[in-house]
């Protein structure tokens, strides 16, 4: 299979950076979007060039790291898939394929297609934890959750924290991420003692990270990895509302 690729270029955060074309062959079906530009960045290197910057890590669909605009979709438009569980099964021989970052204000680019998306993690040491008492711990079965609510609060914590609800969002909103980050711990007993300061303390920092705000046009839940579901942001409205009034 042989390809074109317009890939995004940048050098650092104060480049202006630039799509690059480049060709590359021998790509066969069974590879991973990932290995594919890996392919790519080995022709480069021996042809002295610089490699391509991108992020990576577990490449199992876990991590979140291989985040990147695919054809202007987030992480390439098949339902509920990370970058690096895309195959090139996908694409066909001579397909024109646009690869860039993330584009959102509250993730500059690092360099390529790399970007800072410490963002997320400012955001959810600003209240995602849980009260943690010293001695034994408790026997599991101790703290009675209903099925329903066990269910909603792991489909929650489900997210990976990659970003690709941001970038779909016309706005750059985080409100998929941090109310997937609040409702995991609002539906558990656990999560109870911090629930209100939470979610204020987390609205908070996300708005003063500078993302967007939500219209509900339901971008985020198309293209999240791992299915997140828009309701979510219901939850945290709600929360976020009776913190505001009734007071931590």
């Amino acid at each position: 299979m042989k390809l074109k690729l317009h890939i995004w270029r940048q050098k650092h955060t104060r480049d202006k950076g630039k799509m690059v074309t480049y060709e590359v062959d021998g790509i066969v079906e069974d590879m991973s979007f990932l290995e594919m530009l890996d392919v790519l960045n080995e022709k480069l290197i021996i042809n002295g060039e610089e490699p391509v910057a991108f992020d990576h890590d577990c490449r199992e669909g876990i991590c979140g790291a291989c985040s990147l605009t695919i054809n202007g979709i987030a992480h390439g438009g098949e339902k509920e898939t990370t970058i690096c569980q895309l195959h090139m099964r996908h694409y066909k021989d001579g397909d024109t394929i646009y690869i860039e970052p993330f584009r959102a204000r509250a993730f500059p680019v690092i360099k390529d297609l790399v970007t800072d998306r410490s963002s997320f993690e400012r955001i959810m040491q600003a209240g995602g934890y849980v009260s943690v008492h010293t001695g034994g711990v408790p026997d599991a079965n101790a703290i009675l959750i209903s099925k329903p609510e066990a269910d909603n609060a792991m489909d929650n914590a489900a997210c990976i924290g990659c970003g690709a609800c941001v970038a779909a969002c016309k706005n750059a909103s985080a409100m998929l991420f941090v109310s997937a980050k609040v409702a995991q711990y609002a539906y558990l007993p656990q999560g109870q003692p911090e629930r209100k300061r939470r979610v204020l303390n987390m609205v908070a920092q996300m708005d003063k990270e500078g993302f967007g705000g939500c219209t509900n046009q339901y971008e985020c839940e198309a293209v999240c990895p791992k299915g997140i579901s828009i309701a979510s942001i219901a939850l945290m409205n709600r929360d976020f509302m009776k913190a505001t009034l009734t007071g931590t």
